[in-house]
């Protein structure tokens, strides 16, 4: 199933129903009068927040969203039903806005969390709202309102405990399904990763979710590479892992880590404040064992964790394992 971040949708509320001109016509009343009922109210859009949904693939099926209209009134004081409200169900974390003004209307967070983006017409009022004493037989009834409209884009950022940042082939989808149950698809030439793939890290019966995004390149925050349209993906998470390729120089090593720390604080600043763990990967293509532990004093002469690790042989995934579940449960005190 393709993965699908924003959309672009139209919305409009329902019209209102028509009001109703009828006068009382019974045997033994000849004089009754006006009894015309009032139009219904149309409906309202409504959009819902969900956490059965991971994707906004929905919206390439369907990009217009109508409720019912309000029933117009008849006779004998009857009123026009409402119209029912359009339900529009779309994943925890998706931000609604506005498509021509790009304003936020509202940030889902949270299950069943939702906001009217359209609201129906009111109803026509009956010809009986019109009798006065020097109108005593009205022919006039009020029309119905037409809905508010407007067109909306809805951008999805993952609800995650845990992000995986690196550049390409660093070894984030192999991690992921190490950590996980997922599968994402794995091989060994850049940009694997085509879109953002979750696995659950479970630990005394509470999941973390784990979101592995597109590797980052440079220039990444202004459109390079693939990394860029699933930054947003990150900005929810709670902890960064950064994944490193440790086969390399250490020269280059360090420069890999610049460039993510470069392109995520170009995309938003506040990513540098998150609790990050470095992570050593592909430990099992070091001959030289003297040559990590240069790297791993690299860093931690910088003040930051680290951990070495190979997601291939699975070396050192326990221990990361039990990191990342203290850090979550201890709710990162020091």
């Amino acid at each position: 199933m393709a993965f699908i971040d924003e959309a672009k949708f139209f919305v409009k509320g329902g019209d209102g129903g028509n009001g109703c001109v009828s006068f009382r016509r019974e045997k033994f009343v000849p004089k009754g009068g006006p009894d015309g009922g009032d139009g219904g109210n149309g409906g309202d859009v409504i959009i819902r927040a969900s956490k059965r949904l991971r994707s906004l693939i929905d919206f390439q099926y369907r990009s217009h969203f109508l409720p019912e209209k309000g029933g117009h009134g008849q006779g004998k004081k009857k009123h026009g039903r409402n119209g029912a409200d359009c339900i529009v169900n779309v994943p925890a974390g998706s931000l609604i806005k506005d498509a021509e003004t790009d304003e936020v209307l509202a940030d889902l967070i949270e299950e069943g969390q939702q906001i009217i983006v359209a609201k129906g017409g009111h109803g026509g009022r009956g010809n009986t709202h019109f009798a006065s004493s020097t109108n005593r037989v009205p022919r006039i009834a009020g029309k119905g309102r037409p809905g508010e409209e407007r067109w909306l884009r809805v951008e999805l950022k993952l609800l995650a405990d845990i992000g995986l940042v690196g550049l390409p082939n660093a070894g984030k989808s192999t991690l992921l399904s190490k950590m996980s149950a997922a599968h994402p698809k794995i091989a060994s030439y850049p940009f694997t990763t085509l879109e953002p793939h979750l696995g659950v890290l479970e630990s005394n019966h509470t999941a973390y979710i784990i979101a592995d995004v597109p590797g980052l390149i440079e220039g990444a925050h202004k459109g390079a590479g693939l990394g860029h349209k699933f930054l947003r993906h990150i900005e929810r998470t709670k902890l960064l892992l950064h994944i490193i390729d440790a086969s390399r120089n250490i020269d280059e090593i360090i420069a890999d880590f610049r460039t993510i720390e470069q392109e995520l604080s170009r995309y938003n600043v506040t990513l540098l404040d998150r609790r990050k763990l470095i992570l050593l990967n592909k430990t099992d293509l070091l001959e030289d064992r003297s040559k990590l532990e240069k790297i791993v004093n690299t860093f931690k002469n910088k003040d930051l964790s680290i951990l070495a690790i190979s997601a291939l042989t699975g070396s050192g995934i326990d221990a990361l394992k039990k990191y990342l579940v203290e850090t979550l449960e201890d709710g990162f005190d020091e």
